[in-house]
């Protein structure tokens, strides 16, 4: 989504190039609708319970232990004699923002303090994909499709299977899941009544003729016979209701102002999505940037830029969506690997192993950092150099799918016969 600039590996500038850049949840109240809501009535919602997700992918290997320093661990400031972000009782700039004691947040994520101290951000450490690969491509493949060895069949995303395995919070939608982004997120592939949107604002067929093409286009599609009749119907229907929609003009609540720039307005606009209550039940919003191999920046430089961004965002979303009372929704924000353990001599981290997620939401068990920690230590590093993973990213979503989306069978995603999950807390 967002365009930062970063002197990344090649693969992962070739992955940026090939679209794989890129929140959320909400009721409002009939009576005094604001004029941005559409006037859409829809039938019962089935599943008015559920919560709506935002699946967020930090892609490019986002930095882990920058995102969540581990401060009590003297292994750390040996590791990283220039790029680590020193404890809470140190002076000058570069300080964490204490959290548990032990584990803080870079300067530039203080945003995300009156999430966490309110006890709706979760922080999950040293978790992640355990298959071995360094590899961009698959990693974010692996973690999107919802296995570390995935047959060659399995092309659909773990979100997409979810909202194939249940019924639509409302009978009559026309749009369950929205990806932000140039094109549709591996994760939400294979989702019944799911688009990508570039632009929610801005959807559909432009210009001053557009409804004589869509007269032109239904005529055509009528004699066309299903499947392709149903899907034109349901394309036309979305456009009519995103275009209903006054993203422009809503107006946040709680004063929460979010960033100008790409991500903040994808996340504006899913609160927008969300708040008018016409069925969408995911959304996928994708941060990019985060391959720091060189010049990475914690405190004044590249990360600190993203890392701001992200978090500006974020603790705009929380402020808008909770101070209205909206709290029925989770975000997840992930990335397809941590970074080395060790700080190289360009001044960046390389591809590593452990990473970390970020859970937000009204039914999160938040205001802590989970994590079995196992330490930076000799011995401790996976393969001498990152991080070890302790705790399987999908136990994180199997737990959410569970009980928070209704999805009472974590089988129908994650049907790997090697994977058996394990339940953290992460959800009260």
């Amino acid at each position: 989504m967002a365009n930062h600039d970063c002197k990344g590996c090649r693969e992962y500038d070739r992955l940026t190039r090939r679209n794989f850049v890129g929140l959320t949840a909400g009721a409002a109240a009939a009576a005094l609708a604001p004029g941005w809501l559409p006037r859409v009535v829809y039938a019962d919602s089935d599943s008015s319970s559920r919560d709506v997700i935002v699946s967020l992918f930090l892609r490019g290997g986002a930095d882990a232990l920058t995102l969540c320093v581990p401060y009590a661990e003297r292994n750390y400031y040996n590791l990283r004699p220039t790029l680590a972000i020193q404890p809470p009782d140190a002076g000058g700039a570069n300080r964490a923002l204490d959290l548990d004691g032990a584990f803080g947040f870079p300067p530039a994520l203080e945003p995300l303090l009156e999430a966490y101290r309110a006890g709706d951000l979760l922080v999950v450490h040293a978790c992640g994909l355990e298959n071995p690969t360094r590899s961009h491509f698959e990693a974010m493949h692996f973690m999107e499709v919802g296995r570390g060895d995935p047959p060659a069949s399995l092309y659909t995303g773990w979100l997409g299977r979810h909202l194939q395995a249940t019924a639509p919070t409302l009978r009559d939608g026309v749009l369950r899941a929205v990806g932000i982004g140039a094109g549709l997120q591996r994760t939400l592939v294979g989702g019944p009544l799911t688009v990508p949107v570039r632009d929610p604002a801005e959807f559909g067929l432009e210009g001053r003729s557009r409804r004589a093409r869509e007269a032109a286009l239904e005529v055509m599609y009528a004699v066309a016979g299903e499947p392709l009749q149903t899907t034109a119907v349901n394309t036309f229907r979305t456009i009519d209701l995103l275009d209903d929609i006054d993203f422009r003009g809503y107006q946040p609540a709680g004063g929460a102002a979010y960033p100008d720039d790409e991500f903040g307005y994808a996340l504006r606009s899913t609160a927008a999505l969300i708040k008018a209550e016409v069925g969408v039940e995911a959304v996928a919003i994708d941060l990019g940037g985060w391959d720091t191999h060189d010049f990475q920046g914690p405190v004044e430089g590249h990360m600190a830029g993203l890392m701001g961004s992200l978090a500006a965002g974020l603790g705009a979303f929380h402020q808008d969506l909770f101070a209205g009372g909206v709290e029925n929704v989770v975000v997840v924000a992930m990335s397809e690997f941590g970074r080395h353990a060790f700080e190289n001599a360009s001044g960046g981290t390389d591809h590593g192993h452990g990473g970390l997620m970020l859970v937000l939401g009204g039914a999160v068990a938040g205001g802590r950092v989970l994590t079995d920690w196992p330490g930076l230590g000799d011995g401790q590093l996976y393969e001498g150099q990152d991080l070890e993973i302790t705790i399987d990213y999908r136990d994180v979503l199997t737990e959410i799918l569970t009980r928070r989306l209704g999805n009472p069978d974590y089988r129908t995603v994650f049907d790997d016969p090697g994977y058996t999950p394990r339940t953290h807390g992460v959800t009260v």
